[in-house]
């Protein structure tokens, strides 16, 4: 395995000057920085990057935790923010945090050991506080998505959930539904409690009495809408919408609907959150709120660029709104 004693005496410089392309940083002029790296790539040098890190106290590279790899949204967030990063000259790495707090914290600390330089987390499950203890712990700075902070010194980039929510039901109310049933995001979590909690403060506001038999609690895939709806239906309750709080649950539903002879949105309505690539191309296509998740994921990842580089970053904490998009799976009642 070639050292870099061999680059040295192959490229005909100094270590100092290879440290100092491997680090990028230092004066090196552009045509020696070409020749030194041709030379690693002939020799196939592969640099000890933790060793790196802990020479020069910064390794270029920003974690990234998210819940987990299995849908269009993710992948937004995975492609924009690897497309920030490299763009500032740094390396993404990626872990999955498992959808559950245990695995946030895992992500948590393996991306320390990597000496990532900043670390960004779609956080469902800790709490502000204990990523605030995590942060001063470890001293190194948290972006967080998905969770608007107001009060700690944590980076946040969150979302209005309850505005969202709020659009996804006024537009039912507004077309005339009055009995609509909810399919929960898991209610452990801040973005199910709050969903949850505007539509029951949407129902209380149109003075409609909430019934527990037109909720129920999912887990925000495909097959727990699906399952979910037929539920719904085996209870004997009358519904004539659905507000589902994420789109993929809201596109299991009316599978679920056009298995059992009822039309979407004749028959009932359903309204989702998130406006996956998905949601247009359905028969019918999906009536959603889209989220600016592209907007947010790259200004998250310019801010945890400016603290990897150490640099003041004015405003931490940031919060979007959704968008109402009326698609064929919703008419008036």
């Amino acid at each position: 395995m070639a050292t870099i004693n061999d680059v040295c005496k192959a490229a005909g410089v100094s270590k100092a000057t290879v440290s100092r392309v491997l680090n990028g940083n230092g004066q090196v002029k552009e045509s020696t920085r070409q020749a030194v790296l041709a030379t690693m790539q002939q020799l196939g040098y592969q640099p000890n990057t933790l060793a790196q890190a802990l020479a020069t106290n910064t390794s270029h590279a920003i974690g990234l935790s998210l819940p987990h790899f299995q849908s269009s949204y993710f992948g937004s967030v995975l492609h924009h923010a690897e497309q920030g990063a490299h763009q500032a000259g740094k390396k993404l790495l990626v872990v999955n945090g498992k959808n559950s707090a245990q695995g946030e914290r895992e992500a948590l600390l393996t991306l320390a050991n990597q000496r990532c330089d900043t670390i960004m987390i779609y956080s469902r499950h800790l709490t502000e506080n204990e990523l605030s203890q995590w942060q001063q712990t470890h001293a190194i700075p948290l972006v967080v998505l998905n969770r608007r902070f107001s009060t700690s010194t944590i980076a946040s980039f969150g979302l209005d959930q309850t505005q969202l929510a709020t659009l996804a039901m006024q537009h039912l109310l507004t077309l005339g539904h009055r009995a609509i049933a909810c399919l929960t995001s898991p209610l452990n979590s801040e973005t199910g409690q709050l969903r949850f909690a505007a539509y029951q403060q949407q129902l209380a506001q149109s003075h409609i009495e909430p019934k527990p038999d037109l909720i129920v609690e999912g887990d925000n895939s495909l097959n727990s809408g699906y399952h979910a709806t037929q539920q719904l239906l085996t209870r004997g309750v009358h519904f004539s919408a659905i507000f589902a709080c994420n789109d993929d649950m809201a596109i299991g539903a009316i599978r679920a609907l056009h298995e059992l002879g009822l039309h979407v949105p004749r028959d009932i309505a359903v309204v989702g959150i998130d406006n996956e690539p998905a949601a247009a191309y359905g028969i019918p296509s999906l009536s959603t709120v889209a989220l600016p998740i592209i907007e947010l994921t790259q200004a998250a990842t310019q801010c945890a660029v400016m603290l990897a580089n150490k640099q003041p970053v004015t405003s931490l904490h940031h919060t979007y709104l959704g968008q109402l998009i009326v698609r064929e799976s919703s008419m008036s009642a």
